[in-house]
């Protein structure tokens, strides 16, 4: 008697068939795009993000108030031109328009740090290295969205801080001069400088690996220790290594490039101010790298 084998319903005789998943490259572009959306799933990211255009857009519109006040009070009294000059320098448009990237800049840093920092807090670096095991291409791709999307934010936070304050700076004759070299110097410079910032924070973040610690260190970096320097120079500003320190810090040389750049003594050239900036940023972000790739996660 011979036994008669059925094949099973759909498939062969021969037994259950196995399904491969097709398997792809990680490449570059693909580290990019699982970087954005990793970022744009984070509630953090809105709140950042809306917290900077609404920083630098609510700047704007109190510093053409300020303005407005200024002027209505100058008309009143004679004021000679010196002193008029002397305070359209101080409160030109570009001052006006970008009068809060300071701040925006910080937060921005915050978004910064916790690009890297916030995967550390829930594991979800492992998975990240398990994916791209060279570490450094999925560390660049962070870097990257980090700084396009800083850019933009900057661009468009400079854009509505221009749309609510020129009612104000129209009517006192100071609108922004778009034929001026050094007026728009100052207004890109600030999406320099912010997306800088950002990308310190980004290598600090790397370094420490820990949320609150990456954000106190680079509070200090760009708000603390330039505010301390800032007594001493008022103190002591005879002494020529206290106004070489305090020319070369980190937020005081990059901001040398920004509208409020001339207000600070002792100040570097422009670019060479970013230069410098670009500088510690660079050493910051090689050095997380390097951690990055030579440490377990």
């Amino acid at each position: 008697m011979s036994a008669t084998i059925t094949a099973p319903a759909g498939g062969p005789a021969s037994g259950a068939t196995t399904e491969h998943t097709p398997v792809q490259n990680v490449t570059f572009w693909r580290l990019l795009r699982s970087e954005w959306i990793k970022l744009w799933t984070l509630r953090s990211t809105w709140w950042t993000l809306g917290s900077t255009v609404v920083i630098m857009a609510g700047f704007a519109l109190m510093m053409a108030v300020v303005v407005q006040f200024l002027n209505d009070q100058m008309s009143d009294v004679e004021t000679a031109p010196e002193d008029q000059a002397a305070m359209d320098g101080l409160l030109g448009a570009p001052t006006v328009i970008a009068g809060g990237y300071e701040f925006a800049a910080l937060v921005v840093a915050v978004l910064g740090a916790m690009v890297i920092t916030g995967e550390y807090s829930t594991g979800m670096i492992r998975s990240t290295f398990a994916a791209a095991p060279g570490r450094l291409g999925a560390f660049a791709a962070k870097a990257a969205v980090l700084a396009v999307v800083t850019a933009v934010l900057t661009t468009v936070s400079l854009l509505l801080g221009w749309l609510v304050s020129y009612p104000l700076l129209n009517a006192n004759d100071m609108t922004l001069d778009w034929s001026n070299g050094d007026d728009l110097r100052k207004l890109y410079g600030v999406i320099i400088y912010t997306v800088l910032v950002a990308l310190f924070a980004l290598g600090i973040g790397t370094l420490v690996r820990h949320t609150a610690g990456a954000i106190f260190t680079v509070v200090a970096v760009f708000m603390v220790v330039p505010f301390i320097f800032s007594i001493v120079v008022a103190f002591a500003s005879s002494l020529d290594w206290v106004l070489d320190v305090n020319k070369f810090l980190p937020s005081v040389a990059g901001s040398a490039i920004t509208p409020s750049g001339a207000q600070v003594p002792e100040v570097l050239d422009p670019w060479v101010g970013i230069g410098v900036l670009a500088a510690y940023t660079a050493v910051i972000v090689v050095t997380g790298a390097l951690r990055l790739k030579l440490d377990d996660a």
